[in-house]
């Protein structure tokens, strides 16, 4: 079906605890699993990923790399050429979840959200498309722009002579409950953006390379770079 959207969720207190720890003393406690009390609490209705598969994602990542142990981690990062990377990894043992989308039916969400078309895939990435999202979504009923996607899915399916007869396409019904799901989830995860201080969304997609994850200051590149 192609590539994943993902839109990150990141608890800022706990990636920045782990910044500031010396690289042996995060690399130890990874190995150990001694922080996950520190790790937000998962997100039911987002995908998640267990602590310890995070860690090991991190910890193959860190074997890759010779660091003077005394370094603390956001020091040793921003002088990485792949240090984004490594950020990365950071922010998702650091997140309570994620929104997680075939990309292709990334339109269907976003184009309800902001109320046009947009001209292409990429156009779904920009930071513009993304702030105009968090602020058309905020306080919405996730019942209401699940109807506005589902009905919008119905309206493309009629218009290139599609059948919505499930018993013509059994893939009708599971494909309504993928759409309201995750419509669901997108107003969930815009709401909780805006309601906590504490998180921020990072948008990026599967394979993408790390430095092109976020946006402004939450562009992984220019958050290492920036301090």
């Amino acid at each position: 079906m192609g590539l994943d959207m993902i839109g990150l969720l990141v608890h800022t207190p706990t990636l920045e605890m782990l910044l500031s720890q010396p690289w042996s003393e995060l690399k130890r406690s990874m190995e150990s699993g001694s922080l996950r009390q520190h790790r937000p609490a998962q997100d039911e209705v987002l995908t998640t990923t267990f602590a310890i598969d995070a860690e090991a994602d991190l910890l193959d990542w860190m074997d890759e790399h010779s660091v003077d142990s005394k370094d603390a981690t956001h020091a040793a990062l921003k002088e990485m050429e792949d240090g984004a990377q490594g950020l990365l990894h950071l922010m998702q043992w650091a997140s309570p979840g994620q929104w997680e989308v075939w990309e292709g039916r990334a339109f269907l969400y976003l184009e309800a959200a902001l109320g046009r078309e947009a001209d292409d895939i990429h156009e779904l990435y920009a930071e513009e498309v993304w702030t105009s999202t968090l602020q058309r979504l905020a306080g919405l009923s996730a019942d209401e722009f699940a109807e506005r996607v589902v009905l919008g899915w119905m309206d493309r399916r009629k218009e290139l002579g599609e059948t919505l007869d499930e018993a013509q396409d059994p893939k009708i019904v599971p494909t309504f409950e993928a759409h309201t799901r995750a419509s669901k989830a997108l107003v969930h995860t815009v709401n909780r953006v805006n309601r906590e201080d504490d998180l921020v969304l990072v948008i990026g997609r599967e394979h993408l390379d790390a430095e092109k994850w976020g946006h402004g200051e939450w562009n992984l590149s220019a958050f290492l770079q920036a301090s």
